[in-house]
């Protein structure tokens, strides 16, 4: 078991370097890619060259098309496609040049950023300065209430210099906002489709209403059609800017049960089936004419509280449970060993980690002393809430029986995803499961909209912990520019979130997929983000 882990740990330590080069298909990988989907049967493209229609089954449905929406995965791989950001990070995780050409720190706390000119939207508006403002302030604008808002919590203001410079102004110095400028939440939207969206909440309609139905961006993908609860449909962008993608058309499908995903591509009605499930990789090695993929994330699976809600606004009781679930049996039994056991937020290769770290120890008799000390030595009742996710639901199980020993009876309760993130946001849950992908591989990301008080809801903490001086360690450590002076930072609020225990932290997990030999250069990033920009369809 120790030898198992060790080389979980060296190979999750190692793949910044290799994510973005295992790909699905013989075709070889390029640097430029980007994006989600779902795809069925090959369409007309040459052989090697390119085309196809790509179908992806997907296990949940989006919730939001807008950039600004909501700040879930399966949103923003579709998202992916269709707009595009300012910077863009690499395979190792490193900012490059996206729709800004270059950029210059003028002082510490302003930027001037240098635009990609002759690019238009899908609506055919133009891209420049002016259309960056228009998404960055609205990104920020509190009739908005966007989730994704604290990217931006350290910019002052944004001005437009020319039609191709724009000059971002910071309220204190912030090491992230480049990275944060490769963020989804950061992508650029047509500034024609953000108007009448403005103009439609004036007249009483909800904020992102007319964006779901138009939404436009410079992405090699358009948006064809979004059919709630069935699949979002998008088509080749032919003026695309750039080199244009090579499929014709991206289908993500929703099939919510494993099961059904594998059985969509065992007969050939989809291409690529996402998040199959650790019991379920050797059924798909073993198919003829099928691949799995599978890579290391930076995502942390986990178990939250809701810190403002009794018994677990005492910190004893959630101390108590973190103590009394078995982490690795956890992931022995519903991931299948793979993975590697979280001890805190941030996986190993996420800058702010610190493997000195000491997480809660599994102990059941502490756990019992614990409660006891609480004033719960006979226990008490509670709920979990989970979606249809199965290693989810499985989660759920398991913890049901696990806590069960320490005298907490527990009450399992799916939901559908998108009323899960909502009733999740609004703090009507006790425990739920979840997870958390670090977009930008920074600690600032990894933990400031997890834990700080200014983020309690949709923006990431859904523990809804309120400590004040972990505030104040998480707002210094991202105007910390010194690397080794956040490190330090990170570390000190790492040790203060063992104590405070607002969730358990589950496992680091690999992403899981299997994909049809036909589908050649399709990969999957550390942040689960599908990579199909250069995927083709091999007749």
């Amino acid at each position: 078991m120790k030898s198992k882990k060790f080389l979980l740990l060296f190979s999750l330590v190692l793949f910044l370097s290799l994510i973005l080069a295992a790909c699905a298909g013989d075709g070889e990988v390029e640097e430029d890619t980007g994006g989600s989907g779902d795809s069925a049967e090959g369409g007309e493209g040459d052989a090697g060259s390119g085309g196809g229609d790509l179908t992806i089954a997907i296990g949940s449905d989006i919730v939001s098309l807008s950039a600004h929406g909501a700040n879930d995965i399966p949103s923003g791989n579709v998202q992916d496609n269709i707009y595009e950001t300012l910077t863009k990070l690499d395979e190792n995780q490193e900012v490059q040049p996206g729709l800004a050409t270059e950029w210059e720190q003028v002082d510490d706390t302003t930027w001037e950023f240098t635009l990609q000119e002759g690019v238009t939207f899908h609506d055919g508006a133009e891209f420049n300065a002016e259309a960056v403002k228009a998404n960055f302030d609205r990104l920020v604008d509190e009739d908005i209430a966007s989730p994704r808002a604290f990217l931006f919590e350290a910019v002052d203001s944004v001005e437009v210099v020319d039609d191709y410079t724009l000059r971002i102004n910071l309220s204190y110095p912030y090491a992230p906002l480049l990275a944060n400028l490769a963020h989804s939440g950061a992508a650029i939207m047509s500034p024609d489709v953000i108007t009448e969206d403005y103009a439609q909440l004036e007249e009483g309609g909800d904020v992102d209403a007319y964006i779901n139905q138009n939404p436009a961006g410079t992405g090699p993908f358009k948006f064809e059609s979004w059919n709630p609860g069935a699949e979002v449909v998008l088509t080749k962008n032919e003026d695309y800017w750039g080199e244009p993608a090579k499929l014709n058309s991206v289908t993500f499908k929703v099939v919510s049960e494993q099961s059904a995903r594998i059985a969509e591509l065992e007969t050939g009605a989809s291409d690529v089936a996402d998040n199959i499930g650790p019991n379920n990789i050797s059924r798909v090695e073993n198919a003829d004419g099928l691949s799995l993929l599978q890579e290391p994330s930076v995502s942390l699976s986990y178990v939250g509280f809701n810190a403002q809600k009794e018994p677990f606004d005492d910190v004893r009781v959630r101390q108590a449970i973190s103590m009394a679930i078995n982490k690795e049996a956890l992931i022995d039994g519903v991931y299948n060993g793979v993975g590697i056991p979280a001890i805190g937020p941030l996986a190993p290769p996420v800058f702010g980690y610190d493997e000195s770290v000491e997480g809660l120890e599994y102990n059941v008799e502490e756990a019992k002393s614990l409660l006891a000390e609480a004033g719960y030595e006979d226990g008490f009742e509670t709920t979990i809430w989970t979606n249809d996710n199965e290693q989810r639901v499985d989660t759920a199980v398991a913890i049901q029986e696990q806590l069960s020993e320490i005298g907490i009876d527990v009450q399992i309760e799916e939901l559908e995803w998108g009323a899960y993130l909502e009733r999740t946001a609004n703090g009507e849950h006790d425990m739920f499961i979840l997870g958390w992908s670090n977009a930008t591989s920074d600690a600032d990301y990894g933990m400031y909209p997890l834990f700080h008080s200014s983020q309690v809801g949709s923006p990431g903490n859904r523990s809804f912990l309120e400590n004040e001086e972990l505030d104040a360690v998480l707002e210094e450590a991202r105007q910390e520019t010194d690397p080794a002076a956040r490190q330090e930072l990170y570390t000190e609020a790492q040790e203060m979130l063992v104590e405070l225990a607002p969730m358990v932290y589950i496992h680091h997990q690999e992403y899981i997929l299997g994909v049809d030999d036909s589908v050649k250069d399709f990969g999957i990033d550390a942040q689960g983000i599908y990579q199909i920009k250069n995927t083709y369809i091999e007749e």
